[in-house]
């Protein structure tokens, strides 16, 4: 078995895949419009589904946002170097929502970024970095 994707209902699907294409450089692997359902799905990823996870983003088409869940925590991302990572993401004008250092109570450098919709995304170094 293995994560398949992960699923964000977005209510901006062009902004929020520039977003993910541009700031975090992932692809857009496949999107298919569902007009008897009046939804989009975009699939997003770094590589091949058949052997990467994927961000799906849901677009339904007559719904501009959404309240975020109080169970949702975020998404999590692997970086080279979060501090270099944070600093890019500023230049483009991404939102930091905590800037990159040692995690509460531990060493692990962290920073969390906001998507136009505003979920959160972690980053974290690989952990063979440490």
């Amino acid at each position: 078995m293995r994560i398949l994707h992960t699923m964000l209902r977005v209510g901006n699907l062009e902004k929020s895949v520039k977003f993910y294409t541009e700031i975090f450089n992932m692809q857009l692997l496949r999107q298919k419009d569902y007009p008897e359902g009046r939804f989009t799905l975009a699939f997003l990823g770094y590589g091949d589904e058949a052997s990467n996870s994927a961000l799906e983003l849901t677009h339904n088409w007559d719904t501009d946002s959404y309240d975020l869940g109080t169970g949702y925590g975020h998404i999590a991302l692997e970086v080279d170097d979060v501090y270099a990572a944070v600093e890019n993401i500023k230049k483009q004008g991404g939102k930091i929502l905590r800037e990159a250092g040692p995690m509460n109570a531990g060493t692990t450098i962290i920073a969390f970024v906001e998507d136009p919709d505003g979920y959160q995304i972690e980053l974290l170094e690989p952990k063979s970095s440490k």
